[in-house]
């Protein structure tokens, strides 16, 4: 298995075969030497910085009702909530005091949010803070409204493609929801000139071998700057309540692969590894990742932003924990940096 990991290593790709045989692999042998050149190839690029990002859950209305997830517009427990224009730029000021130079803000797809309402909400984060990097994360919009936020200044976006096999695509989301479109806003966004990330999770219901290879490939094909890749972790109030979380090892191997197939890709160690896993972000980190994302949001909210079930980043453990993470991240050799962590050409 490791002449497959060099040639991954090598050639940044593999055949179907060869990516199939290094996933089905389950021994830890395998798992230690692609952690182990995955993070050598980190360090040539990264060193062992990590980067931090300030998130802010602005949102948690959602239009659409994709099957796994906690805030889908057919959830009747969900309590919601929209932060003001003011509650986001707090936000974003506690962050900057704290060291952030990047805000993600994160919502739900909430008609609530128009694109004037975005672009007067960026436009006052970039006034206010010019040094700090912003993505977006908001779902699926049209091109003239992902480029309004371009030109108001966003500088990323993440949209996770979910999964880039058609059939699994629509086991986990309703029939209005359509994967073409979904890889077609992906497209759309790296013309205009974001940095754009892509990602899926890791185990969702239905999921083969054979998935997970297609999600591969496309992103080989798309070529993102950004990949967030997460255990899929079941809520107790959607469809899949009663399915088997995905697993902490093939979220760590596929984070591997992922950084020897994409060198220079800002991969990040998702809250959803912590969550499942007391040191999973410490895992992600020293299986290639190279970026976490801590918690801006007010306190009271955070608990109802719930994408899954024993979401942490709920209470202190957030961004005011950030002491927290810079000694957690010293503790595995990886300094946390005070940077926007541009994506290195």
């Amino acid at each position: 298995m490791k002449d497959i990991v060099l040639k991954l290593e090598k050639e940044h790709f593999l055949t179907d075969d060869e990516f199939k045989a290094l996933l089905e692999d389950d021994s830890k042998e395998t798992a230690d030497f692609l952690a182990e050149r995955a993070s050598a190839v980190k360090k040539e690029i990264y060193g062992n910085q990590v980067y931090i990002r300030g998130l802010i859950e602005f949102t948690n209305y959602c239009k659409n009702d994709c099957y796994y997830c906690g805030i889908r517009h057919g959830n009747a427990n969900a309590d919601r909530y929209r932060l003001t224009k003011e509650q986001i730029l707090d936000c974003c000021e506690v962050g900057y005091n704290l060291g952030f130079r990047t805000f993600v803000l994160q919502g739900g797809e909430d008609g609530y949010f128009t694109d004037e309402r975005i672009v007067d909400i960026v436009k006052a984060i970039k006034a206010g803070y010019p040094d700090c990097a912003l993505t977006l994360s908001i779902g699926e919009k049209s091109y003239e409204s992902y480029k309004a936020f371009y030109e108001a200044g966003a500088d990323r976006y993440l949209l996770r493609h979910e999964t880039a096999d058609e059939c699994h695509y629509g086991k986990i989301h309703p029939k209005e929801l359509s994967l073409a479109n979904r890889k077609q806003c992906l497209y759309n966004l790296k013309e205009i000139g974001y940095q754009v990330g892509c990602g899926f999770m890791v185990g969702s219901p239905f999921q083969t071998t054979e998935s997970i290879i297609e999600d591969l490939k496309f992103i080989k094909e798309l070529n993102p700057h950004m990949v967030g890749i997460g255990p899929f972790v079941p809520h107790k109030d959607t469809p899949f309540k009663d399915m088997a979380q995905g697993s902490l090892e093939l979220t760590l191997k596929l984070l591997s692969i992922i950084r020897l197939m994409l060198p220079h890709v800002l991969l990040p160690a998702t809250t959803a590894l912590g969550s499942i896993n007391a040191l999973g972000r410490e895992k992600g980190i020293l299986a290639g990742a190279n970026v976490v994302m801590p918690n801006l949001s007010p306190r009271d909210v955070r608990k109802k932003y719930l994408l899954y079930d024993n979401k942490i980043c709920t209470g202190d453990e957030a961004a005011e924990c950030i002491v927290c993470m810079k000694n957690r991240m010293k503790s595995i050799g990886h300094e946390v940096v005070i940077s926007r962590g541009d994506y290195k050409n």
